[in-house]
């Protein structure tokens, strides 16, 4: 069975589940949630990134991906930024890269690529 993620339609009514996101198992003939099991909020099934068939099952990563899981359930998203962006530059994970950008844009930055400064 397939597991599909959903996300609440207007996030500032859902709960902290839908809020953030979360996975649900359900059978390919199955119709797509249309509320949060959690609070009942109207929620939308969201296309997530395919993830690679080969993981790094070291004891290192999988402390390290608990961890930002962890900052990031937290709402620590900077926090949660730095570790993965210096996990992806230690491991050459593009994945991982793209979840540093998206926690740092959580937490507020911007990134601006058209400012001159080519180096970044």
């Amino acid at each position: 069975m397939p597991i599909y993620e959903y996300q609440a339609t207007i996030p500032s009514r859902g709960c902290g589940v839908c809020r953030e996101g979360f996975e649900y198992i359900q059978g390919v003939d199955e119709e797509p949630l249309a509320r949060c099991p959690n609070c009942g909020e109207e929620i939308k099934r969201i296309i997530s990134w395919c993830h690679a068939a080969i993981v790094d099952s070291s004891l290192e990563h999988a402390r390290t991906e608990q961890k930002i899981a962890e900052y990031e359930r937290d709402g620590l998203y900077s926090h949660a930024a730095e570790l993965a962006d210096k996990q992806s530059h230690k491991t050459k994970d593009k994945l991982l890269k793209e979840r540093a950008l998206e926690n740092y844009k959580k937490a507020g930055y911007n990134f601006d690529w058209t400012a001159g400064d080519d180096s970044l």
